[in-house]
């Protein structure tokens, strides 16, 4: 389960970089550099910071490989794709329900505390998307009013409590998943957001 929800994750966060990439009309030499950082930079710095090294990905080609079938995907079929921006969110938003798991998992794995692991969970999931924000000259959606790393921290909070409950492995990754997808699409259909931070400013 844990190795599926891996490759399931890199694949769709490499299709989200590399159509954010074709959107900003990159060449093809950017749009893999995008979907590679987009599907592996939260790892890279999760496992910079708890001492992983090398890090995952130099020890596995099968995320080289795999990265690279979520980019000719894109490249294939892209032109199909009538609504872009949608296809974006989408695959963003089950990279970041898997990615979520995938980083508490580590944490658990080092022996962190909850509250650690909560925050590896965001970092993996989020900071791919900061990356590929920041090279496609866009501003982060982790900064901007969207309801995006807060999902995550809740799905952390949501899988201890499960835990603590003792449900079964497979159905906490399930749950946690489909949590945090499943509230990410219902805050964009109704438009939910976080207050922004000139609730704060004097008129």
């Amino acid at each position: 389960m844990f190795e599926f929800l891996d490759s399931l994750g890199t694949l769709v966060f490499a299709i989200s970089g590399a159509l954010t990439a074709i959107y900003k009309k990159l060449d093809l030499f950017g749009v893999y550099c995008i979907a590679f950082v987009t599907a592996l930079g939260g790892g890279t710095i999760r496992d910079v910071m708890i001492g992983r090294t090398p890090v995952g990905w130099m020890l596995d080609m099968n995320y080289v490989y795999i990265i690279t079938i979520g980019f000719l995907l894109s490249i294939i079929f892209n032109r199909y794709l009538d609504k872009l921006r949608i296809s974006m969110f989408l695959f963003d938003s089950i990279g970041l329900g898997v990615f979520t798991l995938i980083g508490l998992e580590k944490g658990i794995e080092y022996g962190l505390s909850p509250l650690i692991c909560v925050i590896l969970g965001t970092l993996t999931a989020t900071f791919g998307g900061v990356i590929r924000d920041i090279l496609c000259n866009e501003i982060p959606v982790l900064f901007r009013k969207e309801i995006y790393a807060t999902l995550c921290i809740a799905g952390g909070i949501l899988f201890f409590i499960l835990k603590e409950l003792h449900f079964e492995q497979n159905f906490i990754s399930l749950a946690v998943t489909i949590f945090i997808i499943g509230f990410r699409l219902i805050s964009f259909k109704y438009n939910w957001s976080l207050p922004s931070g000139t609730i704060f400013v004097r008129k």
